[in-house]
């Protein structure tokens, strides 16, 4: 039994990948904060912008060699120091890791759960009754 290509195509066109994400991908660009979660591994903080996000997760660019497949990190997004932000803080795992043709890293992350608000408070201007 033979199987008939449709009408228009070559056996020789290289075969497209199977679209495995959940999500659609949005690309935007927001500052975000990651550092390692467990305190057995090395400490870092990067500051990094998305490249792209989804409901779910993040790839962005990083130099930083110390992420590996598998590591959870605490991701504050968007970053912002200001004292009225709305960052969030989330624990994320990370799911890919590519070496780039510039010398930097692919890093995929996913979204496993929201840690909370984090709050700034000014309580110095604060006005009783």
């Amino acid at each position: 039994m033979t199987k008939k290509l449709p009408t228009g195509t070559s056996p020789k066109q290289p075969f497209s990948r199977t679209e495995r994400r959940g999500s659609r991908r949005c690309k935007i660009t927001q500052l975000m904060r990651v550092r390692p979660s467990d305190p057995e591994k090395d400490d870092f903080e990067d500051m990094r912008g998305s490249v792209s996000v989804s409901r779910s997760g993040v790839f962005f660019q990083s130099s930083e060699p110390g992420y590996e497949v598998g590591m959870r990190l605490f991701v504050t997004m968007p970053y912002s120091q200001g004292p009225a932000s709305m960052a969030r803080e989330y624990l994320a795992e990370v799911v890919r890791r590519d070496v780039l043709p510039t010398g930097m890293f692919g890093i995929g992350i996913k979204i496993l759960m929201e840690m909370g608000i984090q709050h700034s408070y000014n309580f110095g201007a604060a006005n009783s009754r």
